[in-house]
């Protein structure tokens, strides 16, 4: 397409402050960028979209309009948003390399600029294909019932004979094709590998698509992202598009459409994320509150309002799991807080489900360089066993060490803390200091990415000074509210029980005729502690660990 026909489309919000002599350039692809110095990702032909984020002093006009003419590209576009007015030091500065230079409305995102250039480009290089773009943009802005992503995986497939599949940074598959003759899925050990031959790819600084062979197969991976940000901010938390193909002999217009197509995803990904911003600021209340010290009735009301959006339908309140996240790249000039709050919200999902949906059951806010997920658990059946219930730091751990340590190598790392459930809202305070001295833990451990969960933080460690309090009432409610809560409903008198077990060294004689019990009862209601501690009474350390709960109780 030509720079004069964005003129004749309104709704673009575009108008040309110079370079009318230079309107009959053709545009090859669009990019949008507040880098002083963006030249490494640009190819020659784009259309610059800009926010003027680079310009603090007129002289930068200069610099940066220098490096867009010596890249070979067909025009800028600056957006008003920023400055209000275009500065005249632009104006001159295009005016002198001959570059075409147009206002943005701010009223226009860059993002629908960024799908009409798309749509058009494709259009009149790829012929009858750019109709399986042009399609699958009406059916993504449509809304949830035109199918997402697979439809235009399903239309790769149908139209191009290419298998593909949109996998998140872990390597669990987003989306893939739907088509019945679409072959075997990815398992989740490659789709892992994939995610780490890529993460590994852009970290080296290669534009994608980045070519891999894995188990005879060669992929072609490209990244779905808006080009022209600094990598560390969102290469651990974009997806990517595998196609399972060697596009090292694609001709040009191939290329275009894919990578039309993953701009097109990408817009999909943005509006799937902002469908988070409800859960995303629920998690921020009640952080704040919890941080704050909020009394926990207030809590608790904010509980009952994220309740139903996180888990529709549920007939009582959840319990409640912790857990934080924390990102560092090494020089700290990047924030890790939105990296690994994206980060969490894919790693919580399990690994075995395909989609974007059951992220909608968890909550995260991020502060600094840390996130914290508020996730909601089932209620323990009427039985009381919770034992085996919520998310451990091993399982996490497994999912996402092969592919983000190979994202985070060289000056990047992530450490991950799990809490034990809790059940109301005045648990909450403890089970986050609990999730954040488990995260120091795994802090001081070797490695890339690292976790540690609640059941690490044994007994003995609480006898150090420098445990918080929170954690101490953390690991006493962890002990002892599933008993209290039994004994309420069933008036089971287990905590009289276990103080008298202790108190007699664990002789069922001896404690048995304390309680007036005979010792087939007794060895009933010390199977029923067990039951609900997933604790083992004939362990000393065990045994220890009930004794220091009922001490700090």
């Amino acid at each position: 397409m030509r720079l004069r026909a964005l003129l004749d489309t309104p709704s673009l919000g575009l108008r040309l402050l110079g370079g009318e002599d230079e309107l009959d350039r053709t545009v090859r692809g669009v990019m949008t960028t507040d880098l002083r110095d963006p030249s490494r990702y640009l190819s020659g032909g784009e259309l610059v979209l800009t926010g003027l984020a680079w310009r603090r002093e007129p002289e930068d006009s200069e610099r940066f309009v220098r490096i867009l003419a010596g890249a070979g590209v067909a025009g800028l576009a600056a957006g008003e948003a920023e400055l209000g007015a275009i500065p005249d030091d632009l104006v001159q500065a295009c005016a002198r390399h001959r570059l075409p230079l147009f206002s943005v409305e701010e009223a226009v995102s860059f993002a629908s600029i960024t799908e009409h250039v798309v749509r058009q480009v494709s259009s009149e290089r790829a012929g009858d294909l750019a109709a399986v773009v042009d399609r699958h943009r009406r059916l993504m802005t449509s809304g949830p019932a035109g199918g997402g992503p697979e439809v235009v995986l399903d239309l790769l497939g149908s139209d191009l004979d290419l298998r593909a599949w949109v996998l998140s940074p872990t390597g669990r598959q987003i989306a893939g094709s739907t088509l019945a003759d679409s072959g075997p899925e990815l398992s989740g050990e490659l789709s892992a590998r994939l995610a780490g031959e890529h993460l590994a790819a852009a970290r080296s600084g290669r534009r994608g698509p980045h070519r891999v062979t894995l188990g005879g197969a060669t992929y072609s991976l490209f990244p779905i992202r808006y080009e022209g940000r600094d990598l560390r901010q969102t290469l651990l938390s974009d997806w990517l598009l595998a196609v399972e193909a060697d596009a090292g002999d694609w001709p040009e217009e191939r290329l275009d459409l894919l990578h039309g197509v993953t701009q097109l995803i990408a817009v999909e990904r943005d509006r799937r994320d902002a469908a988070r911003t409800v859960r995303r600021r629920l998690a921020q209340e009640v952080l704040e509150l919890v941080q704050t010290g909020a009394p926990p009735a207030e809590i608790a009301a904010r509980l009952r309002v994220a309740a139903p959006v996180l888990l529709p339908g549920l007939g009582t309140a959840p319990h409640w799991q912790i857990v934080v996240a924390r990102v560092e790249w090494e020089g700290g000039d990047v924030p890790g807080g939105p990296v690994a709050q994206s980060l969490l919200e894919e790693m919580l999902v399990d690994p075995g489900t395909f989609g974007p949906e059951p992220s909608d059951r968890i909550a995260v806010a991020h502060t600094g360089d840390e996130a914290v997920a508020l996730v909601p658990l089932p209620v323990p059946d009427e039985s009381g066993d919770s034992s085996a219930a919520g998310l451990h730091a091993d399982a996490l751990l497994s999912v996402v060490q092969e592919p983000l340590g190979r994202g985070l190598d060289g000056d990047g790392r992530l450490t991950v803390g799990v809490s034990a459930s809790v059940h109301s809202a005045e648990g909450l305070r403890g089970a986050l200091e609990e999730a954040r001295h488990a995260r120091r833990v795994a802090a001081a451990r070797p490695g890339r990415v690292c976790a540690a969960g609640h059941e690490e933080l044994a007994s003995h460690v609480l006898l150090l000074p420098f445990v918080p309090d929170d954690v101490r009432r953390a690991f006493t409610a962890r002990l002892l509210d599933p008993l209290r809560d039994y004994d309420r409903r069933h008036r089971a008198e287990l905590i009289p029980t276990l103080e008298a077990f202790l108190d007699c060294d664990g002789s069922w004689t001896r404690c048995a005729t304390r309680l007036h019990l005979h010792v087939n009862t007794l060895r009933y209601r010390v199977g029923r502690i067990e039951q609900l501690t997933g604790r083992d009474l004939s362990r000393l350390e065990d045994k220890l660990d009930f004794f220091l709960a009922l001490r700090m109780s």
